[in-house]
Parts: structure tokens; C-alpha cells; sequence
């Protein structure tokens, strides 16, 4: 999928979330700046939070309540090699029954992920728009 503009990926990741159960595990993968943030501000909209959605890049995770009890959690593993005791944290939110767990840089957990995560690839084309595919 070719995706054009900001508001664009954030109208992605509202589709995205209209259709997930939690709980459930998103990778979003690519490089700096394509907009893996952005994808999970629309599933925050979709799942109604009302907190601003920022990168989660210094804090490595952030988690954010939604309507119906349901609980978004951001994490961005990219400084990270090892995930030390955040793989128990993450670990935590992945059994829960009202979470849904969007991750990005995941290599480092990779192993804790369950096989049926979703994985969100994006990549930049040459005319600034960025190609989404599963």
C-alpha cells in the first residue's frame, strides 16, 4: 500500500486497530523517520485515547488507556541490544487480555514475540511517499 501523507498513516493505523481483538502484538519495522510513530497515533485514535502519542524512543515504552478498558503500550527497542528487564515488562503486557502492544526496533525481543504478531513492514520510495505492506 502506497501511503502519500501524515494524515494518511494516521488513517492507516485507525483501520488497522478497527480490526484487532486484544490482545495482540504489532512490529511495526523501518527505518528512522518513516512513520512507525505516526501508524501508532491512529491506533491510539481508533482505540480512544485521548493522551498526545510521542515516541517512546528515550523512555522505551509508554502506555496509554483507551475506551473500553482496553490499554495501548508503545515500546521502541531501539537502543537497546539487550532488553534486560523490559522483556518481563513486555512479557507482562503481552498476556494481557485488554492490551494491545504495538513495538518498534524489535529485533532485541524478537524471541519473545508470539508467532502470530503482526508485522507491519514500511519503507520510504524515491517520491517521499512510504510503501506499507504485511
Amino acid at each position: 500500500m502506497k501511503i502519500s501523507s501524515e494524515s494518511a498513516m494516521i488513517d492507516y493505523g485507525e483501520q488497522l486497530a478497527s480490526n484487532l481483538i486484544p490482545p495482540v502484538v504489532i512490529e511495526l519495522v523501518g527505518d528512522v523517520g518513516t512513520g512507525k510513530t505516526t501508524i501508532t497515533k491512529g491506533i491510539a485514535k481508533a482505540l480512544g485515547v485521548t493522551d498526545t502519542v510521542t515516541s517512546p524512543s528515550f523512555t522505551i515504552s509508554k502506555r496509554y488507556q483507551g475506551a473500553d478498558d482496553k490499554i495501548l503500550v508503545h515500546y521502541d527497542f531501539y537502543r537497546l541490544d539487550d532488553p534486560g528487564i523490559l522483556a518481563e515488562d513486555l512479557a507482562e503486557n503481552l498476556q494481557d487480555s485488554q492490551t494491545i502492544t504495538v513495538i518498534e526496533w524489535g529485533e532485541s525481543v524478537a524471541n519473545l514475540l508470539p508467532k502470530n504478531h503482526r508485522k507491519i513492514m514500511i519503507a520510504y520510495n524515491s517520491d517521499g511517499t512510504r510503501e506499507v505492506s504485511e
